[in-house]
């Protein structure tokens, strides 16, 4: 794996990872009482993002480290997902 793939793995990670950690504990302002006006009741009341991020950070380095692993240590290699090689719909 190159520097490049894996800057570019983890970043994949990074923002799947957002994805999962943005609705966790998250508290809308129509459940806060509080609703702002000019914004939508199931807004967020106190996103708390920097604190979203830094989780999110340091998940997607734990699972990062663990595709690497699998990645670089050849626990799964490219001829164990070639499924058109697998089913043989690669050979006419």
């Amino acid at each position: 794996m190159s520097i490049v793939t894996g800057i570019v793995l983890y970043a994949i990670i990074w923002f799947m990872t957002l994805f999962v950690v943005l609705p966790i504990r998250m508290t809308s302002q129509g459940e806060a009482g509080d609703v702002a006006p000019g914004t939508h009741a199931s807004a967020p009341h106190r996103p708390a993002m920097k604190r979203r991020f830094l989780v999110t950070t340091l998940a997607a380095a734990v699972v990062w480290g663990i595709a690497a692993w699998l990645i670089l240590s050849d626990v799964v290699t490219l001829e164990d997902i070639d499924l058109f090689n697998r089913f043989g719909m690669g050979q006419r």
